[in-house]
């Protein structure tokens, strides 16, 4: 499964929000640097979707806010 996220970094909180089947925005707290706000979020996905974290892979987007995953096994 295939979804777009859109990424927002140096959140007060941590939050996966459902926009469309396939479209989310995700809260993080981590800050933009050195890929600790991807990680956070790959982490989140897998908490929200109910799989292990290596099942959440960064397909494009790494340095951008807009990105997209694989989440395996869903």
């Amino acid at each position: 499964m295939l979804i777009h996220v859109k990424v927002f970094p140096s959140s007060n909180k941590q939050e996966v929000i459902k926009k469309s089947e396939d479209s989310f925005e995700v809260k993080v707290i981590s800050k933009p640097e050195r890929g600790m706000a991807t990680e956070e979020t790959a982490t989140l996905l897998g908490t929200y979707f109910k799989v292990p974290r290596t099942s959440v892979r960064l397909i494009r987007g790494a340095q951008l806010r807009n990105k997209l995953f694989e989440i395996k096994g869903y």
